[in-house]
């Protein structure tokens, strides 16, 4: 669990049920964004081509149940397993981070004059071949219908960031539209790639409630795979829409099946009765067996989530850089890294993902050192009392850390860290609550002391974080966004406005190196590690491709198939 607004994030708020991995995100020119086993390598080099028509089918296991199937409403990561096999975006963002035109026929440029220089004027160009999967011709009048529901005050809308920027939208063509942003925007490109599927004018515009119609138990899109059943608490079957305008798909339907215990998740993908380990991934105590199993293949990649302690720094002994810089030094990474999750994450300093294009090299790295950190302390007038906690002006260093109660591998870190920073001082007390609880005002009142939480702080591959790290982002202080840590700094607000509003790749990894290194050292966020997924498929299923860049891997369905 994280707070897991991960993916699906900022502007996104909650979408339901926090989750591990939840949405938004963005893209333009990273590295390939994934790590992986040699043996585990050789399942993406195709060995055989894929099949002339759609044969075979795949069993994707769930660990939770997809409810949302209009893709512009809130959700949690599972719908979105849905929404990438049934909808389309106008482009997306493949492994490499680059942008890959997908209803739109190219990718909006200042090369190709689909951008013009200040940023303002969007011209989009659009396939022409594409049918809806009820015959439907696609046509821009489409996309100016779903950027508009998107704004409409009166539709439950996932997030309106960077949407609610275009003005002006004009239909040109039937394969053409315009629009207008109010500021310029660089992050929207991503935006738009990463979580803005179209949804048809034909059947959308007859409905009364834009929150509630048949479209949502039975959704109608331009993706590769076409609704087919709902057994609620069973499963969920899409099949292959043979008019789909890109590659594939190579497989004639793809079952989506629920198994709520990971356990038993892992036992059913080793037993054989499942293709894929699906979005939750295996279990880390599973996976040196799990790369032992015959007829199997075990994929370890690295997500954009960040696993870190959230301090709330308007809370007494955190507004002081000293007790933050203290409590770092005092946490031994390595030693929960290894214990607690079998040494598969890797340790980082940075709320931007190590493979991304934007990520700044470099930065501090973390050391354990508890003499450093009483040392710190001490210089800091931090004294010890007879009990052996700190104090200083008649404040205690003592507070809480809260997580979702029942997170077992967090509840085990939460020990490990009262040990470590007991030997500096500091007095740290357990205050767990169910999901519903610690997610909701709690969180994002910042009434808590401390969290331990993993954000996907990204929008899409874009490392905008206005919503997280901006002054105007503090819900606890009126402000809109999700900077629960109640960071305040002048000089990330300067960096986030010029980044958000440069469009030269270099000028921006620029912009956002500062303010990594900014945020490092203001020490707003205590990073643990970057996140982690091991995702188990059956040997001879072709195409899987992790993708850091998407909030699944089951992204790209369309190209899988058997061998």
């Amino acid at each position: 669990m994280a707070d897991d607004t991960g993916k699906f994030g900022v502007g996104a708020g909650h979408l339901g049920i926090p989750n591990r991995r939840q949405f938004f995100q963005l893209g333009a020119g990273a590295a390939a964004g994934w790590t992986l086993s040699s043996s585990a390598l050789a399942q993406t080099e195709r060995p055989t081509a894929p099949p002339d028509k759609p044969r075979g089918q795949v069993i994707a296991a769930l660990s939770q149940e997809p409810t949302v199937f209009h893709p512009l409403m809130p959700g949690i990561e599972v719908d979105l397993g849905i929404w990438w096999q049934v909808f389309s975006p106008l482009w997306y963002i493949d492994p490499d981070g680059k942008f890959v035109p997908d209803l739109a026929r190219e990718v909006p440029t200042l090369e190709n004059g689909g951008l013009s220089a200040d940023g303002l004027t969007w011209k989009i160009k659009l396939r022409s071949d594409v049918k809806w999967h009820d015959g439907t011709p696609f046509t821009a009048e489409d996309v100016k219908f779903s950027i508009e529901l998107i704004n409409n005050p009166g539709f439950r809308a996932r997030s309106r960031v960077g949407h609610s920027l275009v003005k002006d939208i004009t239909v040109v063509a039937p394969d053409e539209i315009h629009w207008r942003m109010e500021a310029p925007y660089s992050p929207y490109m991503s935006i738009l790639a990463s979580f803005t599927f179209i949804v048809p004018k034909h059947i959308l515009e007859k409905v009364s409630d834009p929150n509630a119609s048949p479209f949502h138990n039975a959704p109608v899109g331009t993706g590769p795979f076409r609704w087919g059943e709902r057994v609620p608490g069973d499963h969920i079957q899409l099949n292959a829409h043979t008019g789909y305008h890109g590659k594939g798909p190579y497989l004639e339907r793809v079952v989506f099946k629920y198994i709520p215990d990971l356990t038993v998740l892992y036992t059913q993908f080793r037993t054989g009765q499942v293709d894929y380990t699906g979005l939750q991934g295996i279990l880390p105590n599973f996976v040196q067996e799990a790369k032992t199993l015959k007829g199997r293949k075990i994929f370890v990649s690295s997500t954009s989530s960040v696993e870190h302690i959230a301090p709330n720094l308007d809370f007494g002994p955190f507004t002081d850089r000293a007790v933050r810089e203290a409590l770092y030094l005092g946490i031994n990474k390595q030693a929960i890294i290894d214990a607690l999750y079998y040494g598969l994450p890797t340790q980082t300093e940075s709320f931007v993902p190590q493979q991304a294009w934007s990520f700044q090299q470099g930065l501090p790295q973390h050391k354990y050192d508890p003499a450093k950190a009483n040392a710190l302390l001490d210089a800091a007038g931090w004294v010890r009392g007879s009990s052996g906690i700190r104090e200083k002006g008649g404040v205690k260093l003592e507070f809480a850390n809260s997580t979702t109660a029942g997170s077992a591998v967090r509840e085990q870190c939460q020990q490990l860290l009262i040990q470590d920073w007991r030997a500096i001082g500091a007095a740290m007390r357990v205050n767990n609550m169910p999901a519903a609880v610690i997610w909701g005002d709690f969180w994002q009142q910042s009434k808590f002391n401390s969290v331990i939480v993993g954000v996907n702080f990204m929008l899409g591959s874009d490392p905008d974080v206005t919503p997280r790290f901006g002054s105007g982002a503090i819900p606890a202080k009126g402000g809109r966004g999700y900077n629960t840590y109640q960071y305040q700094s002048a000089e990330a607000d300067r960096l986030l406005s010029q980044g958000a509003q440069q469009f030269d790749l270099a000028q921006r990894k620029a912009t956002y190196g500062e303010l990594q290194k900014l945020i490092r050292n203001d020490l707003a966020i205590l990073p643990l590690f970057q996140g982690f997924i091991a995702e188990g498929i059956k040997e001879g299923l072709q195409g899987f491709r992790p993708n850091i860049n998407m909030s699944i891997n089951s992204w790209n369905m369309r190209e899988w198939y058997w061998a």
